[in-house]
């Protein structure tokens, strides 16, 4: 017996020093035993373009409705005008997806939270997805110092369920590499915070007031309530408020709201990584084609005005890497009573295009084969000098010059 009970805890002991060998061969994927280094490589931006947007109107030059994009930006960049979302499998193309596609580069089937966790409870057109491997924020700053107001998922007042993806359940990464996010929802959040502890509303006023506050808190059910978002971020609010007051009348609205947040927070906040989910294109599902046609057309303007003042600013100047890529296509068919969807699973809902621009890539170039979406976080990993293991790990090589 003595015998047997020495040769377990030998064989104990010996599977957890290869264990902790492991762990200390991978850093990456396992707790960080020294401290992480400071980033010293390129800003990064990623805009979405979307909520889902064809090649025809962004890129084609007799049907564009992106001039700014088609004409200038791609002379300045690598484009890869061939890239897909996965046909062969069961992968929908719509904007959680498409997003979360772009910032894990995994494809999953993603099934509302409510199917495994009913205590998070159903959201009318509001799915809420958990991503099982880690996005790049979490690869970010699980790589390197960098506070979590640096790496920012900048998202639209429409589409609340897709505030919450800059961290995943994986055991690995998870809440603690979270990035934050600047929306319109998250000032209202603070803002009925900040009423309430001032005393501002009374009787019947202040406990639908409360009422309200937890149904915005809820959302985001599995963040801390007690530690807000962050002194950083509640400073912003604070000046916001400054600026644009309480009533929501004076700030912009739709994909420009999304400019002035992330100019604004280039300015008082200095991010890293910022990932921005433009989406008045979307809008088409209101049944007019217009709705599409000039949602492009006002998304490229506001990258316009992006490019042009970031460019103004000399921390931010011929250092920072760009990166344009729809969350999904639109599907062609003529017969649908309600124009260019993207839920029918047509080939051109799948088909999407990627460009990337500025510190280090090549200028004027255009790829002539076919890609994979879920390239992309690959890419921009190694760009930025990190490891993303649980990423497809083909990355769009003629990025690098």
């Amino acid at each position: 017996m003595k015998d047997l009970l020495f040769d377990r805890r030998t064989f104990l002991l010996g599977s957890a020093a290869a264990s902790a060998s492991l762990l200390t061969s991978f850093p990456t994927l396992g707790a960080t035993t020294t401290p992480r280094p400071e980033y010293r490589g390129p800003k990064v931006v990623i805009i979405r373009w979307g909520g889902g947007a064809r090649r025809r109107e962004s890129l084609d030059p007799r049907h564009t409705c992106a001039p700014f994009l088609t004409h200038e930006l791609t002379r300045r960049g690598t484009l890869f005008p061939q890239m897909e979302i996965d046909r062969f499998h069961d992968y929908q193309t719509s904007h959680g997806e498409g997003t979360l596609y772009i910032l894990t580069g995994q494809y999953e089937r993603y099934r509302d939270v409510a199917e495994s966790r009913p205590e998070a409870g159903r959201k009318l057109l509001g799915a809420r997805f958990e991503a099982k491997v880690p996005t790049l924020f979490e690869y970010f700053r699980e790589a390197y110092q960098v506070p979590a107001h640096q790496a920012l998922l900048i998202n639209g007042e429409d589409r609340a369920d897709e505030e919450f993806y800059n961290f995943s359940n994986h055991h690995l990464f998870g809440v603690d590499y979270r990035s934050q996010t600047l929306s319109l929802r998250r000032y209202k959040t603070w803002l009925l915070q900040q009423q309430l502890a001032a005393g501002q509303f009374e009787g019947r006023q202040r406990t639908e007031k409360e009422k309200q506050l937890r149904e915005f808190q809820s959302l985001d059910y599995r963040a801390d309530k007690e530690a807000g978002q962050g002194p950083e971020i509640e400073q912003f609010w604070s000046n916001w408020r400054n600026y644009y007051g309480d009533t929501g009348l004076v700030n912009p609205r739709g994909d420009r709201l999304l400019t002035e947040l992330t100019l604004r927070a280039i300015r008082e906040l200095r991010p890293q990584l910022t990932m921005i989910n433009y989406q008045d294109c979307d809008y088409v599902h209101w049944g007019y084609l217009d709705h599409y046609t000039r949602g492009l057309a006002i998304m490229d303007d506001e990258v316009k005005r992006l490019v042009t003042t970031v460019e103004a600013d000399p921390e931010y100047r011929d250092n920072t890497l760009w990166v344009v890529v729809p969350d999904c296509g639109r599907d062609d068919n003529p017969f649908t009573a309600v124009p260019c969807q993207h839920h029918f699973g047509t080939r051109s809902s799948h088909e999407i295009f990627a460009l990337f621009f500025g510190r280090g890539v090549p200028r004027g170039k255009v790829v002539d084969r076919t890609v994979s979406q879920i390239q992309v976080a690959s890419t921009v990993g190694q760009l930025m000098g990190m490891k993303t293991p649980f990423a497809e790990n083909a990355v769009l090589e003629e990025v690098f010059a």
